[in-house]
């Protein structure tokens, strides 16, 4: 892994966008863009549409690494073009790390969470992304509640998969998110800390993660993990907040910066000029910044 790299996610100034939406949430996304289901007539054209999507907001002269760290991309949206060059390579060439999202979703819920199903062909997958010149990758987990057994099996899974991503040369981006509806949201949050020290311990020396964490309900509660030596950096899912509640949040957490997917999208539309979608998404980008680097 190239150092300039490492060092600019550990401190370069901004935030990471999150355009990861795929399978069953995809149809969603394009709605909230203003797309109906009644547009697309197979998966085919409903994919097509949601590169068109993210072509727009990435190569828009918003989208830019005076703001941007990095971009978190599906499978489908790797494998595409922008402008001639694969996905990942047009990230770069704007100095903007791209991250891939390799889970394929969630199990059921048991113990109170709900763990990522088996990622069949994961080291193909993986392969396939340095191929592409991926930086790192994304994977989610939900806490639902404050279960020690629940959550403990989360972080070990996290982990172990984590594990597997760094002997690829990639950066893990773990994500054992807590829902922001948890009735023991801060008990779940002091247990997800505890389980992530004990596997942190078992990381080779030279092991660098990054997680992806709900913004927590005591102000500055990850602040030590920001420092641990095996943390690259820690950066705040939006978790179901609207864009101005997580911003809020996000901004009284020293360190702690954003990896917003619906909350950073919110109000760009396919309706409007490209003049009215770049001027939403400046405003979009300046207000997480701005609460990132707070």
């Amino acid at each position: 892994m190239e150092q300039r790299l490492l060092e600019k996610m550990k401190n370069g100034k901004g935030f990471i966008a999150a355009l990861d939406q795929s399978g069953g949430s995809t149809p969603k996304a394009l709605k909230v863009y203003g797309i109906e289901e009644s547009e697309y007539s197979n998966e085919e054209e409903m994919y097509d549409l949601v590169h068109e999507m993210r072509t727009r907001i990435i190569t828009s002269p918003e989208f830019n690494s005076g703001s941007i760290l990095g971009a978190i991309l599906f499978k489908q949206t790797m494998e595409r073009t922008i402008e001639g060059k694969y996905t990942a390579d047009y990230l770069l060439s704007k100095d903007i790390l791209p991250f891939l999202k390799i889970d394929l979703g969630m199990s059921e819920v048991e113990d109170d969470v709900q763990l990522m199903k088996p990622i069949s062909g994961l080291a193909e997958l993986l392969e396939e992304a340095v191929g592409y010149h991926v930086f790192g990758t994304k994977m989610r987990s939900l806490i639902k509640a404050a279960n020690r057994v629940g959550i403990e099996k989360v972080v070990k899974q996290q982990f172990e998969l984590a594990r597997q991503i760094i002997a690829s040369g990639l950066v893990p981006i773990i994500e054992p998110e807590v829902d922001i509806n948890a009735p023991d949201k801060e008990e779940a949050e002091k247990i997800l800390k505890e389980e992530t020290y004990k596997e942190l311990a078992a990381l080779n020396e030279s092991d660098r993660v990054v997680f992806k964490l709900t913004i927590p309900t005591v102000v500055n509660f990850y602040e030590d993990l920001m420092h641990e030596k095996h943390t690259l950096r820690v950066v705040a899912l939006s978790g179901g907040y609207t864009q101005k509640d997580a911003c809020e949040k996000l901004a009284e957490n020293k360190g702690l910066i954003a990896s917003f997917s619906r909350a950073f999208a919110e109000g760009t539309s396919v309706h409007q000029t490209d003049e009215e979608f770049n001027e939403t998404l400046r405003k979009s980008i300046k207000l997480i910044y701005d609460a990132s680097i707070a």
